[in-house]
Protein backbone atom coordinates (compact mmCIF):
# COMPACT_ATOMS: atom_id res chain seq x y z
CA UNK A 1 0.00 0.00 0.00
CA UNK A 2 2.78 2.64 0.73
CA UNK A 3 4.42 2.07 -2.88
CA UNK A 4 0.99 2.50 -4.27
CA UNK A 5 0.42 5.75 -2.59
CA UNK A 6 4.21 6.82 -2.81
CA UNK A 7 3.30 6.16 -6.47
CA UNK A 8 0.81 8.35 -6.58
CA UNK A 9 2.81 11.18 -5.13
CA UNK A 10 5.50 10.99 -7.36
CA UNK A 11 2.79 10.69 -10.14
CA UNK A 12 1.65 14.43 -8.94
CA UNK A 13 4.88 15.74 -10.25
CA UNK A 14 4.17 15.65 -13.84
CA UNK A 15 0.97 18.27 -13.84
CA UNK A 16 2.47 20.22 -10.69
CA UNK A 17 5.90 21.08 -12.61
CA UNK A 18 3.72 23.18 -15.60
CA UNK A 19 2.56 25.32 -12.72
CA UNK A 20 6.06 27.28 -11.63
CA UNK A 21 6.12 29.09 -15.54
CA UNK A 22 2.29 29.34 -15.45
CA UNK A 23 2.41 31.11 -12.73
CA UNK A 24 5.84 33.46 -13.15
CA UNK A 25 3.58 34.33 -16.58
CA UNK A 26 0.73 35.68 -14.91
CA UNK A 27 2.90 37.24 -12.18
CA UNK A 28 4.62 39.32 -14.98
CA UNK A 29 1.57 39.92 -16.68
CA UNK A 30 -0.03 41.18 -13.25
CA UNK A 31 2.65 43.79 -12.51
CA UNK A 32 2.29 44.90 -16.24
CA UNK A 33 -1.23 45.88 -15.30
CA UNK A 34 -0.10 47.81 -12.38
CA UNK A 35 -0.71 51.67 -12.91
CA UNK A 36 1.30 52.57 -10.62
CA UNK A 37 4.33 50.73 -12.03
CA UNK A 38 2.86 51.65 -15.62
CA UNK A 39 0.39 54.72 -16.02
CA UNK A 40 -0.09 53.95 -19.24
CA UNK A 41 -1.72 50.33 -18.72
CA UNK A 42 -5.31 51.61 -19.04
CA UNK A 43 -8.33 49.67 -20.44
CA UNK A 44 -8.77 49.88 -23.56
CA UNK A 45 -4.61 50.82 -24.47
CA UNK A 46 -2.51 48.10 -26.31
CA UNK A 47 -0.55 47.59 -23.38
CA UNK A 48 -3.49 46.62 -21.25
CA UNK A 49 -4.82 44.64 -24.20
CA UNK A 50 -1.71 42.31 -24.83
CA UNK A 51 -1.25 42.05 -21.09
CA UNK A 52 -5.00 40.97 -20.25
CA UNK A 53 -4.16 38.32 -23.06
CA UNK A 54 -0.96 37.17 -21.71
CA UNK A 55 -2.21 36.84 -18.19
CA UNK A 56 -5.69 34.79 -19.45
CA UNK A 57 -3.15 32.80 -21.12
CA UNK A 58 -1.35 31.84 -18.07
CA UNK A 59 -4.46 31.12 -16.05
CA UNK A 60 -5.49 28.80 -18.75
CA UNK A 61 -3.29 26.03 -16.70
CA UNK A 62 -5.02 26.93 -13.05
CA UNK A 63 -8.38 26.70 -14.14
CA UNK A 64 -8.50 23.47 -15.64
CA UNK A 65 -6.36 21.76 -12.56
CA UNK A 66 -8.57 18.92 -12.32
CA UNK A 67 -8.76 18.14 -16.23
CA UNK A 68 -4.93 18.28 -16.34
CA UNK A 69 -3.86 16.67 -13.40
CA UNK A 70 -6.62 13.71 -14.89
CA UNK A 71 -4.44 13.32 -18.28
CA UNK A 72 -0.90 13.97 -16.17
CA UNK A 73 -0.81 11.26 -13.73
CA UNK A 74 -1.46 8.42 -16.16
CA UNK A 75 2.16 9.75 -17.90
CA UNK A 76 3.66 8.60 -14.97
CA UNK A 77 1.56 5.56 -13.63
CA UNK A 78 1.04 3.64 -16.77
CA UNK A 79 3.32 0.26 -17.24
CA UNK A 80 3.37 0.47 -21.44
CA UNK A 81 2.18 2.91 -23.79
CA UNK A 82 1.96 5.80 -21.58
CA UNK A 83 0.18 8.28 -24.31
CA UNK A 84 -2.70 5.83 -24.71
CA UNK A 85 -3.15 5.64 -21.47
CA UNK A 86 -3.48 9.36 -21.08
CA UNK A 87 -5.79 8.90 -23.81
CA UNK A 88 -8.16 6.36 -22.43
CA UNK A 89 -8.11 8.26 -19.10
CA UNK A 90 -9.24 11.88 -20.63
CA UNK A 91 -11.91 9.98 -22.43
CA UNK A 92 -13.01 8.42 -19.10
CA UNK A 93 -13.01 11.33 -16.96
CA UNK A 94 -15.04 13.61 -19.49
CA UNK A 95 -17.54 10.02 -19.76
CA UNK A 96 -17.84 10.58 -15.39
CA UNK A 97 -18.48 14.16 -15.86
CA UNK A 98 -20.92 14.13 -18.43
CA UNK A 99 -22.98 11.25 -16.88
CA UNK A 100 -23.05 13.28 -13.56
CA UNK A 101 -23.99 16.66 -15.25
CA UNK A 102 -27.01 14.53 -17.25
CA UNK A 103 -28.16 13.11 -13.61
CA UNK A 104 -28.06 16.59 -12.14
CA UNK A 105 -30.18 18.31 -14.96
CA UNK A 106 -32.69 16.06 -14.54
CA UNK A 107 -32.52 15.13 -10.73
CA UNK A 108 -30.27 17.85 -9.21
CA UNK A 109 -33.16 19.03 -6.68
CA UNK A 110 -33.90 15.77 -5.89
CA UNK A 111 -30.36 15.28 -4.81
CA UNK A 112 -30.01 18.91 -3.44
CA UNK A 113 -27.97 19.86 -5.73
CA UNK A 114 -29.09 23.94 -7.38
CA UNK A 115 -27.75 22.74 -10.96
CA UNK A 116 -26.88 26.37 -12.05
CA UNK A 117 -23.51 27.64 -13.39
CA UNK A 118 -21.41 29.73 -10.49
CA UNK A 119 -23.41 27.62 -7.87
CA UNK A 120 -20.52 26.66 -5.09
CA UNK A 121 -19.81 22.54 -5.38
CA UNK A 122 -20.51 23.10 -9.00
CA UNK A 123 -17.36 23.74 -11.59
CA UNK A 124 -16.89 23.58 -15.51
CA UNK A 125 -15.09 20.68 -16.98
CA UNK A 126 -14.60 21.15 -20.69
CA UNK A 127 -17.44 22.68 -21.13
CA UNK A 128 -19.29 20.39 -18.64
CA UNK A 129 -21.24 21.93 -16.02
CA UNK A 130 -20.83 18.96 -13.10
CA UNK A 131 -19.55 18.55 -9.78
CA UNK A 132 -16.47 20.09 -8.21
CA UNK A 133 -14.59 16.65 -7.09
CA UNK A 134 -11.44 18.84 -7.71
CA UNK A 135 -7.96 16.85 -7.38
CA UNK A 136 -9.70 14.18 -5.23
CA UNK A 137 -11.74 13.01 -7.89
CA UNK A 138 -9.10 13.63 -10.78
CA UNK A 139 -6.70 11.13 -8.86
CA UNK A 140 -9.36 8.66 -8.65
CA UNK A 141 -10.46 8.51 -12.15
CA UNK A 142 -6.77 8.66 -13.70
CA UNK A 143 -5.93 6.02 -10.93
CA UNK A 144 -8.90 3.58 -12.20
CA UNK A 145 -8.52 4.29 -15.48
CA UNK A 146 -4.50 3.32 -15.39
CA UNK A 147 -5.12 0.04 -13.50
CA UNK A 148 -7.75 -1.32 -16.24
CA UNK A 149 -5.02 -0.20 -18.73
CA UNK A 150 -2.06 -1.50 -16.96
CA UNK A 151 -4.52 -4.72 -17.13
CA UNK A 152 -6.19 -5.07 -19.99
CA UNK A 153 -4.21 -2.73 -22.80
CA UNK A 154 -2.05 -5.88 -24.08
CA UNK A 155 -5.32 -8.61 -24.06
CA UNK A 156 -5.28 -10.69 -27.07
CA UNK A 157 -8.85 -10.81 -28.60
CA UNK A 158 -10.19 -13.23 -31.31
CA UNK A 159 -9.40 -12.03 -34.63
CA UNK A 160 -12.61 -10.87 -35.35
CA UNK A 161 -13.01 -8.41 -32.34
CA UNK A 162 -8.96 -7.54 -32.40
CA UNK A 163 -10.10 -4.04 -34.05
CA UNK A 164 -11.37 -3.12 -30.48
CA UNK A 165 -7.60 -4.23 -28.30
CA UNK A 166 -5.96 -1.90 -26.70
CA UNK A 167 -7.06 1.80 -26.05
CA UNK A 168 -10.93 0.83 -27.55
CA UNK A 169 -11.02 -2.18 -25.01
CA UNK A 170 -9.82 -0.02 -22.14
CA UNK A 171 -12.10 2.37 -22.56
CA UNK A 172 -15.11 0.05 -23.62
CA UNK A 173 -14.59 -1.58 -20.12
CA UNK A 174 -13.83 1.78 -18.00
CA UNK A 175 -17.38 2.89 -19.82
CA UNK A 176 -19.58 1.15 -17.65
CA UNK A 177 -17.38 1.51 -14.21
CA UNK A 178 -17.83 5.65 -14.62
CA UNK A 179 -21.21 5.16 -15.05
CA UNK A 180 -21.55 3.63 -11.21
CA UNK A 181 -18.79 5.94 -10.03
CA UNK A 182 -20.92 9.30 -11.17
CA UNK A 183 -24.03 7.72 -10.10
CA UNK A 184 -22.79 7.13 -6.75
CA UNK A 185 -20.72 10.77 -6.59
CA UNK A 186 -24.23 12.44 -7.33
CA UNK A 187 -25.55 10.49 -3.89
CA UNK A 188 -22.21 11.33 -1.75
CA UNK A 189 -20.34 13.86 -3.03
CA UNK A 190 -22.44 16.50 -1.90
CA UNK A 191 -22.43 15.51 1.90
CA UNK A 192 -18.66 15.09 1.54
CA UNK A 193 -18.58 18.78 0.25
CA UNK A 194 -19.74 19.87 3.53
CA UNK A 195 -17.35 18.28 5.36
CA UNK A 196 -14.88 20.03 2.82
CA UNK A 197 -16.01 23.30 3.76
CA UNK A 198 -16.65 22.54 7.30
CA UNK A 199 -12.75 21.37 7.18
CA UNK A 200 -12.22 24.90 5.71
CA UNK A 201 -13.51 27.11 8.15
CA UNK A 202 -11.57 25.10 10.51
CA UNK A 203 -8.05 25.74 8.72
CA UNK A 204 -8.60 29.05 8.67
CA UNK A 205 -9.96 29.86 12.03
CA UNK A 206 -7.04 27.77 13.38
CA UNK A 207 -4.18 30.41 13.05
CA UNK A 208 -0.89 30.39 13.35
CA UNK A 209 -1.53 26.90 14.86
CA UNK A 210 -2.62 25.80 11.90
CA UNK A 211 0.29 27.14 9.82
CA UNK A 212 3.05 25.08 12.52
CA UNK A 213 1.65 22.21 12.84
CA UNK A 214 1.21 21.80 8.29
CA UNK A 215 4.62 23.35 8.06
CA UNK A 216 5.92 20.67 10.80
CA UNK A 217 4.11 17.75 9.16
CA UNK A 218 4.49 18.29 5.53
CA UNK A 219 8.04 18.96 6.09
CA UNK A 220 8.69 15.78 8.66
CA UNK A 221 7.23 13.21 5.88
CA UNK A 222 9.20 14.31 3.34
CA UNK A 223 11.99 10.83 3.91
CA UNK A 224 8.61 8.76 3.14
CA UNK A 225 7.59 10.33 0.09
CA UNK A 226 4.12 10.86 2.07
CA UNK A 227 4.70 14.63 2.15
CA UNK A 228 2.39 14.95 -1.30
CA UNK A 229 -0.42 14.08 0.42
CA UNK A 230 -0.26 16.43 3.40
CA UNK A 231 0.38 19.89 0.44
CA UNK A 232 -1.48 18.26 -2.53
CA UNK A 233 -5.13 18.45 -0.88
CA UNK A 234 -3.81 22.07 0.50
CA UNK A 235 -2.36 23.37 -2.44
CA UNK A 236 -4.30 21.96 -5.30
CA UNK A 237 -7.32 20.32 -4.00
CA UNK A 238 -10.23 21.83 -1.95
CA UNK A 239 -9.30 21.17 1.64
CA UNK A 240 -8.10 24.63 2.47
CA UNK A 241 -10.18 26.58 -0.35
CA UNK A 242 -12.14 25.83 -3.28
CA UNK A 243 -9.51 24.51 -5.98
CA UNK A 244 -7.14 25.08 -3.79
CA UNK A 245 -4.80 27.66 -2.34
CA UNK A 246 -2.66 27.66 -5.48
CA UNK A 247 -5.08 28.54 -7.89
CA UNK A 248 -7.33 30.75 -5.86
CA UNK A 249 -4.00 33.25 -4.76
CA UNK A 250 -3.18 32.52 -8.90
CA UNK A 251 -6.81 33.68 -10.01
CA UNK A 252 -7.68 36.61 -7.44
CA UNK A 253 -4.06 38.08 -7.73
CA UNK A 254 -4.86 41.37 -9.20
CA UNK A 255 -7.47 41.87 -6.47
CA UNK A 256 -5.01 41.11 -3.86
CA UNK A 257 -2.30 44.12 -5.57
CA UNK A 258 -4.97 46.67 -5.86
CA UNK A 259 -5.67 46.00 -2.21
CA UNK A 260 -4.04 47.47 0.49
CA UNK A 261 -5.34 45.28 3.36
CA UNK A 262 -3.02 43.01 5.51
CA UNK A 263 -2.72 39.83 3.06
CA UNK A 264 -3.29 37.54 6.16
CA UNK A 265 -7.00 39.49 6.51
CA UNK A 266 -7.21 38.85 2.45
CA UNK A 267 -6.34 35.64 2.36
CA UNK A 268 -5.65 34.00 5.55
CA UNK A 269 -5.38 30.30 3.74
CA UNK A 270 -2.09 31.71 2.07
CA UNK A 271 -0.36 30.98 5.73
CA UNK A 272 -0.37 27.28 4.28
CA UNK A 273 1.51 28.23 1.64
CA UNK A 274 4.72 29.46 3.99
CA UNK A 275 6.46 26.15 3.62
CA UNK A 276 8.71 27.82 0.62
CA UNK A 277 10.17 29.89 3.78
CA UNK A 278 12.25 27.20 5.16
CA UNK A 279 13.55 26.07 1.61
CA UNK A 280 14.78 29.22 0.76
CA UNK A 281 16.05 30.62 4.06
CA UNK A 282 16.54 27.37 6.09
CA UNK A 283 18.38 25.45 2.99
CA UNK A 284 20.99 28.58 2.55
CA UNK A 285 22.05 28.05 6.27
CA UNK A 286 22.21 24.28 6.53
CA UNK A 287 24.24 24.58 3.10
CA UNK A 288 26.46 27.31 5.04
CA UNK A 289 27.01 25.06 8.06
CA UNK A 290 28.04 22.12 5.94
CA UNK A 291 30.46 23.69 4.24
CA UNK A 292 31.86 25.68 7.56
CA UNK A 293 32.32 22.63 9.30
CA UNK A 294 34.10 20.61 6.52
CA UNK A 295 37.84 19.63 6.73
CA UNK A 296 39.83 21.83 5.06
CA UNK A 297 40.74 19.78 2.53
CA UNK A 298 37.20 18.85 1.91
CA UNK A 299 35.78 22.11 1.19
CA UNK A 300 36.33 22.77 -2.45
CA UNK A 301 34.64 19.07 -3.08
CA UNK A 302 31.54 20.23 -0.49
CA UNK A 303 31.45 23.63 -2.12
CA UNK A 304 30.71 21.89 -5.11
CA UNK A 305 28.23 19.26 -3.78
CA UNK A 306 26.31 22.11 -1.46
CA UNK A 307 26.46 24.91 -4.13
CA UNK A 308 24.37 23.21 -6.82
CA UNK A 309 21.66 21.70 -4.06
CA UNK A 310 21.42 25.01 -2.01
CA UNK A 311 20.71 26.76 -5.68
CA UNK A 312 18.34 24.11 -6.46
CA UNK A 313 16.53 24.56 -2.68
CA UNK A 314 16.62 28.32 -3.19
CA UNK A 315 15.52 29.11 -6.65
CA UNK A 316 12.50 26.08 -7.34
CA UNK A 317 11.64 24.77 -3.64
CA UNK A 318 13.02 21.33 -4.36
CA UNK A 319 15.17 20.71 -1.43
CA UNK A 320 15.66 16.75 -1.08
CA UNK A 321 19.56 16.97 -2.72
CA UNK A 322 20.76 18.78 0.11
CA UNK A 323 17.89 17.36 3.18
CA UNK A 324 18.96 13.82 1.90
CA UNK A 325 22.91 14.88 2.42
CA UNK A 326 22.57 15.01 6.47
CA UNK A 327 19.16 13.37 6.86
CA UNK A 328 20.17 9.70 6.94
CA UNK A 329 23.50 10.42 8.92
CA UNK A 330 21.72 12.95 11.70
CA UNK A 331 18.35 12.49 11.42
CA UNK A 332 18.27 14.75 14.30
CA UNK A 333 19.25 17.57 12.38
CA UNK A 334 15.91 16.68 10.25
CA UNK A 335 13.93 16.96 12.68
CA UNK A 336 15.56 20.32 14.07
CA UNK A 337 14.91 21.32 10.32
CA UNK A 338 11.05 20.73 10.61
CA UNK A 339 10.90 22.35 14.28
CA UNK A 340 12.59 25.37 12.65
CA UNK A 341 10.71 25.86 9.69
CA UNK A 342 7.52 25.37 10.60
CA UNK A 343 8.15 28.10 13.68
CA UNK A 344 9.66 30.75 10.98
CA UNK A 345 6.03 29.82 8.74
CA UNK A 346 4.10 30.96 11.50
CA UNK A 347 6.62 33.95 12.84
CA UNK A 348 5.60 35.33 9.25
CA UNK A 349 2.12 34.58 9.49
CA UNK A 350 1.24 36.62 12.62
CA UNK A 351 3.47 39.08 10.49
CA UNK A 352 0.68 39.72 8.17
CA UNK A 353 2.54 37.34 5.37
CA UNK A 354 0.63 35.33 2.92
CA UNK A 355 0.38 34.61 0.00
CA UNK A 356 1.95 31.62 -3.10
CA UNK A 357 5.33 30.97 -0.92
CA UNK A 358 5.06 27.22 -1.57
CA UNK A 359 8.18 26.91 -3.13
CA UNK A 360 11.00 28.09 -4.36
CA UNK A 361 12.85 31.76 -4.61
CA UNK A 362 11.57 32.44 -8.64
CA UNK A 363 8.01 31.60 -7.23
CA UNK A 364 8.76 34.60 -4.49
CA UNK A 365 9.58 37.07 -6.63
CA UNK A 366 7.01 36.72 -9.53
CA UNK A 367 4.35 35.38 -7.76
CA UNK A 368 4.84 37.36 -4.98
CA UNK A 369 7.13 40.32 -4.73
CA UNK A 370 6.58 41.79 -8.30
CA UNK A 371 3.50 41.91 -8.48
CA UNK A 372 2.11 42.89 -5.10
CA UNK A 373 4.72 45.10 -4.17
CA UNK A 374 3.34 48.41 -4.72
CA UNK A 375 1.08 47.84 -1.83
CA UNK A 376 2.49 45.16 -0.02
CA UNK A 377 6.29 45.89 0.27
CA UNK A 378 6.72 46.95 3.90
CA UNK A 379 5.21 43.24 4.63
CA UNK A 380 7.48 41.74 2.16
CA UNK A 381 10.75 43.55 4.04
CA UNK A 382 9.38 42.37 6.95
CA UNK A 383 9.10 38.54 5.41
CA UNK A 384 12.76 38.99 4.19
CA UNK A 385 14.34 40.25 8.15
CA UNK A 386 12.22 37.21 9.47
CA UNK A 387 13.97 34.81 6.82
CA UNK A 388 17.82 36.27 7.22
CA UNK A 389 17.34 36.01 11.22
CA UNK A 390 16.13 32.33 10.27
CA UNK A 391 19.40 31.73 8.09
CA UNK A 392 21.57 32.77 10.41
CA UNK A 393 19.70 30.58 13.27
CA UNK A 394 19.87 27.92 11.19
CA UNK A 395 23.44 28.53 10.35
CA UNK A 396 24.82 28.64 13.99
CA UNK A 397 22.71 26.02 15.61
CA UNK A 398 23.62 23.29 12.94
CA UNK A 399 27.02 24.13 12.69
CA UNK A 400 26.96 24.19 16.94
CA UNK A 401 25.36 20.42 16.97
CA UNK A 402 27.59 19.30 14.21
CA UNK A 403 30.82 19.88 15.89
CA UNK A 404 29.59 19.25 19.02
CA UNK A 405 28.63 16.00 18.65
CA UNK A 406 30.63 15.18 15.72
CA UNK A 407 28.39 14.21 12.99
CA UNK A 408 30.31 13.36 9.99
CA UNK A 409 28.55 15.23 7.41
CA UNK A 410 29.96 15.42 4.06
CA UNK A 411 33.59 16.52 4.19
CA UNK A 412 34.13 15.74 7.46
CA UNK A 413 35.59 12.18 7.03
CA UNK A 414 36.82 10.10 3.97
CA UNK A 415 33.96 7.26 4.68
CA UNK A 416 31.95 6.32 2.09
CA UNK A 417 28.83 7.80 3.02
CA UNK A 418 30.58 10.99 1.58
CA UNK A 419 28.89 12.57 -1.62
CA UNK A 420 31.17 12.47 -4.75
CA UNK A 421 32.23 15.01 -7.37
CA UNK A 422 32.43 14.42 -10.61
CA UNK A 423 36.36 14.42 -10.65
CA UNK A 424 35.91 11.49 -8.03
CA UNK A 425 33.41 9.64 -10.23
CA UNK A 426 36.11 10.02 -13.14
CA UNK A 427 38.56 9.34 -10.80
CA UNK A 428 36.87 6.46 -9.43
CA UNK A 429 36.33 5.20 -12.84
CA UNK A 430 40.22 5.21 -13.87
CA UNK A 431 41.22 3.53 -10.99
CA UNK A 432 39.35 0.74 -11.13
CA UNK A 433 39.40 0.36 -14.98
CA UNK A 434 42.17 -2.34 -14.68
CA UNK A 435 40.84 -4.50 -12.32
CA UNK A 436 37.12 -4.63 -13.20
CA UNK A 437 35.26 -5.61 -16.50
CA UNK A 438 33.90 -2.50 -18.74
CA UNK A 439 30.19 -1.56 -18.32
CA UNK A 440 27.91 0.97 -20.00
CA UNK A 441 29.21 4.68 -19.52
CA UNK A 442 25.36 5.34 -19.01
CA UNK A 443 24.08 6.56 -15.68
CA UNK A 444 20.98 4.30 -16.47
CA UNK A 445 22.76 1.40 -17.35
CA UNK A 446 24.89 1.36 -14.05
CA UNK A 447 21.69 2.22 -12.06
CA UNK A 448 19.94 -0.79 -13.70
CA UNK A 449 22.92 -2.82 -12.66
CA UNK A 450 23.73 -1.75 -9.37
CA UNK A 451 19.98 -2.71 -9.02
CA UNK A 452 20.64 -6.48 -9.87
CA UNK A 453 19.95 -5.99 -13.70
CA UNK A 454 16.81 -6.02 -15.37
CA UNK A 455 15.00 -8.74 -14.23
CA UNK A 456 15.31 -7.40 -10.84
CA UNK A 457 13.40 -4.47 -10.87
CA UNK A 458 9.65 -4.70 -10.38
CA UNK A 459 8.59 -1.10 -10.11
CA UNK A 460 10.28 2.35 -11.17
CA UNK A 461 8.94 5.84 -11.01
CA UNK A 462 10.40 8.93 -9.87
CA UNK A 463 9.39 12.31 -8.02
CA UNK A 464 11.36 15.25 -8.35
CA UNK A 465 14.71 14.44 -7.74
CA UNK A 466 14.41 11.01 -6.56
CA UNK A 467 14.37 7.72 -8.18
CA UNK A 468 11.45 5.50 -6.65
CA UNK A 469 12.47 1.55 -7.32
CA UNK A 470 11.24 -1.45 -6.10
CA UNK A 471 12.78 -5.22 -6.76
CA UNK A 472 12.58 -8.46 -5.81
CA UNK A 473 15.70 -9.39 -4.27
CA UNK A 474 17.20 -6.78 -1.92
CA UNK A 475 20.40 -8.40 -1.49
CA UNK A 476 21.15 -8.04 -5.36
CA UNK A 477 21.47 -4.30 -4.96
CA UNK A 478 25.22 -2.86 -4.86
CA UNK A 479 26.19 -0.55 -1.67
CA UNK A 480 25.40 3.26 -1.59
CA UNK A 481 28.70 3.75 -2.33
CA UNK A 482 28.72 2.34 -5.75
CA UNK A 483 25.40 4.48 -6.93
CA UNK A 484 27.04 7.84 -5.35
CA UNK A 485 30.18 7.33 -7.44
CA UNK A 486 27.66 7.30 -10.85
CA UNK A 487 26.64 9.98 -9.93
CA UNK A 488 23.68 9.98 -6.87
CA UNK A 489 23.84 11.99 -3.79
CA UNK A 490 22.60 9.23 -2.00
CA UNK A 491 20.40 5.88 -1.58
CA UNK A 492 17.39 5.41 0.75
CA UNK A 493 17.07 1.83 1.39
CA UNK A 494 13.69 0.06 3.20
CA UNK A 495 13.77 -3.34 2.54
CA UNK A 496 12.69 -3.91 -0.91
CA UNK A 497 11.75 -0.09 -1.78
CA UNK A 498 15.01 2.43 -2.89
CA UNK A 499 15.20 5.83 -3.61
CA UNK A 500 18.03 6.90 -5.47
CA UNK A 501 18.15 10.92 -5.02
CA UNK A 502 19.42 11.60 -8.18
CA UNK A 503 18.54 15.65 -8.76
CA UNK A 504 16.67 17.56 -11.09
CA UNK A 505 17.61 15.51 -13.95
CA UNK A 506 15.77 12.74 -12.76
CA UNK A 507 13.09 12.58 -15.52
CA UNK A 508 15.55 11.64 -18.16
CA UNK A 509 17.51 9.31 -16.18
CA UNK A 510 14.34 7.06 -15.51
CA UNK A 511 13.21 7.15 -19.10
CA UNK A 512 17.02 6.07 -20.12
CA UNK A 513 16.35 3.56 -17.72
CA UNK A 514 12.47 2.67 -18.76
CA UNK A 515 13.88 2.33 -22.82
CA UNK A 516 16.05 -0.07 -21.51
CA UNK A 517 13.94 -2.05 -19.70
CA UNK A 518 11.82 -1.50 -22.38
CA UNK A 519 9.06 -0.42 -20.60
CA UNK A 520 7.59 2.15 -19.06
CA UNK A 521 6.51 2.15 -15.23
Amino acid sequence: MKDVIQRFGAAMFVPVLLFPAAGMLLGFTVMLLNKDLFPWAVPGSTWHSVSTILLQSSLAVFKNMSLIFAIGLPIALAKMASGRAVLATLVSYITFNYVIGGILQFWGADLGVNYVAGERGLTDIGGILTLDTNLLGAIIIAGISVWVHNRYFERKLPNWAAVFGGTPLVVIISFPIMIVLAIVTCFFWPSIQDGINNLQTFLVNAGSVGVWLFTLLERLLIPTGLHHFVYGPVFYGPVAVDGGTVAYWIQHIQEFAASGAPLTEQFPQGGLMLTGMGKVFGCTGIAMALYSTAKKENKKMVMGLVLGAALTAILTGITEPIEFTFLFIAPALFALHALLSATMATLAYTMGISGNFQTGLIDFVFQNWLPLGANHMGTYVIQIVIGLSFTAIYFFLFRTLILKYNIMTPGRDNSEAKLYTKADYKASKSDTADNAPAIDSSQAVAFIEGLGGSGNIELLTNCATRLRIKVKDPDQVKPTAYFQQKGAVNVVRNGDSFQIIVGLTVPQVKEEMAQVLQTYY
